[in-house]
C-alpha cells in the first residue's frame, strides 16, 4: 500500500554522481514578514513554535500530549511566563516557509546544524547529538546467526551503498548527506525523496517496501524497539548538532534567551531524565503498539465511539468532548471525586437525577446526562454570550465550577467597568470572589468561591483540546488518509 501511495505522490528520483554539479536541497525563504522579537512574544503572552510530530518529539497518548521537543517547549515556556501554541509541520522546507513568513516565532525541531540551513535561520544553542544512520533489514534467519555472518550480509561500508536505492525524507538533511556521500565515494546512490517523515520509511524498511532509509541514530534507537527486524548499526555521518532554529531578523533577544535557558537545563537533572524517558525507554514500544497511541490509531480512549456519537447532539468536536473528559476523569469510568461526581464526565447524582438518567449505570449513560448538562448551560448563555467562542469558555467553567458562580463574576465585571461578554475579563472576577470585598457584594447570589481550579480547568481543556487538533482526525474515516499523506 504504502508503494502504490509513493507512486502517486509522483516522488522525485535523484541519480547523484561524483562528478555531477552540486545541486542545492533547501531552498532560500523569504524575509520575515512580522516582528516577533521576545518583547513582542510577551506581549501577545504566547509562544508560537512549529514541531513534527511522531513518536519522540511530538505525540497523544491515553489523551495526553507527550514528546521530547513537546516538553521541552513547555519548560521554556513556563520558565519565560508565556504559553505555548504549537503548528505541527513535519516537512522541514514548509516549517521554514512558516517561520520566516512570520507565521511561527521558532522552529522546535531537531534540526542538524550544516552550512545550508545556517543560511535559512539562526540556530540555537544545541538541544542534541547525533549521527545519521542507514536503516537496513536483517535476513529473516538473523537470530540464528552469528554477529560476524550477520555483518558479511549487511551493508558495513559506506562505500556498499553504491549503486542502491536509498528512500529519504523530502528536503531533510538526509537527502543532502547522501548527495555528498556520493560524491565522497565517486559513485552513483540513487536517492528517492518522498513525502514522508523517517518513522514512516523505517516502517518501510521493516515491512520490505524499501530496502533502505536513512535517519538520525536516536530517532533510530527508538524505532528498533518497534521493530527489531531492522539494522540500524551503518553510520553514514560524523556526529551532528541538532538544534532550533528562529529568524535571522527581529530574534534576537529570542535567541538569547533560548540559549541561554538550553545551555542551562542542558545541565540539569531534568534533561537527562526527559532525554532518557524518550530515546531510552523500554516502554517505548509498548506505547507505540497501545491502541491509545493516536498517531496510529486516531484514538485517544476505549470512549471513543461514545464521545463522537454525543458530541454530535451538542454540535461540539468530538476532540472538544474528549479533552473535557480527559480532564474530568482520564477516562476512568469508575471514578467518584470527594464531592460525589462520578464516572468518565463526573457527573453529580443530583444532575443525573434531574434529567432521569442513572449515571452509575453505564458509561454511555454518564456521557449522556453530562452532554445533557452542557446543552443546558448553553441554554442559559446563548443570549448573555452572543459570541460562540467566548461563549464556549463560560460553558466549560460553569461545568466545574456550576452556572452561579460565573454568573456572580460576570455581574462583577459589569459593575466594575469591564465586559461581562468577555471571559479575559470574567474569570478575572471569579478569581476574586474568594475576597469578602467581593463575594460579599450585593450583586453576588452565591457566595464565596475559590475561582483557580475552574479558571485552570478551562485553559487546559483548551489547550489540549488544541493538541487533539494537530493530531487526531476530525473525522475517524479520514484517519487512513491523514497518516498516509504525512
Amino acid at each position: 500500500m504504502v508503494k502504490r501511495l509513493i507512486i502517486l505522490f509522483s516522488f522525485l528520483v535523484i541519480v547523484i554522481f561524483s562528478c555531477s554539479d552540486d545541486h542545492s536541497v533547501f531552498r532560500t525563504s523569504g524575509e520575515a514578514a512580522l516582528s516577533a522579537d521576545l518583547d513582542k512574544i510577551r506581549e501577545r503572552g504566547k509562544l508560537v513554535a512549529i514541531t513534527d510530530f511522531n513518536s519522540t518529539n511530538y505525540f497523544i497518548y491515553k489523551g495526553e500530549p507527550m514528546g521530547f521537543n513537546y516538553e521541552l517547549l513547555r519548560a521554556f515556556a513556563d520558565q519565560v511566563g508565556i504559553d505555548l501554541e504549537i503548528i505541527t509541520e513535519n516537512h522541514i522546507e514548509h516549517a521554514v516557509g512558516m517561520l520566516n513568513s512570520g507565521d511561527a516565532d521558532l522552529i522546535a525541531i531537531g534540526i542538524t546544524v550544516n552550512s545550508t540551513r545556517k543560511k535559512q535561520m539562526l540556530f540555537t544553542e544545541p538541544i542534541d547529538e547525533t549521527r545519521q544512520v542507514l536503516i537496513q533489514r536483517k535476513p529473516r534467519n538473523w537470530r540464528s546467526m552469528t554477529a560476524m555472518s550477520l555483518d558479511k550480509k549487511l551493508i558495513r561500508n559506506q562505500l556498499d551503498i553504491a549503486g542502491k536505492v536509498v528512500y529519504v525524507q523530502e528536503g531533510s538533511s538526509h537527502a543532502e548527506r547522501m548527495t555528498t556521500l556520493a560524491h565522497e565515494i565517486g559513485d552513483s546512490i540513487t536517492i528517492i525523496e518522498v513525502p514522508y517523515e523517517s518513522e514512516q520509511l523505517i516502517k518501510n524498511v521493516a515491512e520490505g517496501e524499501i530496502d533502505y532509509t536513512v535517519c538520525d541514530e536516536n530517532v533510530a534507537q527508538v524505532n528498533a524497539t518497534y521493530y527489531p527486524d531492522i539494522d540500524i548499526s551503518t553510520p553514514v555521518s560524523f556526529p551532528q548538532r541538532l538544534a532550533w532554529g528562529v529568524r535571522k531578523n527581529d530574534s534576537d533577544k529570542l535567541l538569547e534567551a533560548l540559549n541561554r535557558w538550553i545551555s542551562s537545563f542542558k545541565n540539569t537533572e531534568s534533561y537527562a531524565l526527559l532525554h532518557s524517558k524518550y530515546f531510552r525507554n523500554s516502554r517505548s514500544s509498548t506505547i507505540v503498539r497501545s491502541d491509545y497511541y493516536a498517531l496510529n490509531t486516531g484514538k485517544v480512549s476505549k470512549y471513543d465511539d461514545l464521545i463522537r456519537q454525543f458530541s454530535d447532539t451538542i454540535n461540539w468536536d468530538w476532540r472538544l468532548l474528549a479533552s473535557l473528559i480527559c480532564q474530568e476523569s482520564r477516562f476512568d469510568p469508575d471514578v467518584t471525586s470527594w464531592a460525589g461526581a462520578y464516572g468518565l464526565m463526573q457527573v453529580l447524582p443530583m444532575t443525573g437525577e434531574r434529567f432521569g438518567i442513572d449515571i452509575t449505570s453505564s458509561p454511555k449513560n454518564n456521557i449522556k446526562a453530562g452532554v445533557r448538562y452542557i446543552n443546558w448551560l448553553h441554554s442559559i448563555y446563548a443570549q448573555k454570550v452572543p459570541d460562540e467562542t467566548e461563549r464556549l469558555n463560560f460553558i466549560l467553567a460553569s461545568y466545574n465550577a456550576g452556572p452561579g458562580h460565573v454568573l456572580d463574576a460576570m455581574k462583577l465585571a459589569e459593575k466594575n467597568g469591564m465586559d461581562p461578554q468577555k471571559w479575559e475579563d470574567v474569570e478575572t472576577w471569579l478569581l476574586k470572589k474568594s475576597d469578602p470585598k467581593y463575594f460579599n457584594d450585593i450583586v453576588v447570589k452565591s457566595g464565596y468561591f475559590r475561582g483557580t481550579e475552574s479558571v485552570a480547568f478551562v485553559s487546559e481543556i483548551l489547550d489540549r483540546y488544541e493538541h487533539y487538533k494537530n493530531i487526531l482526525p476530525a473525522e475517524f474515516a479520514k484517519q487512513e488518509i491523514v497518516r498516509s499523506g504525512r
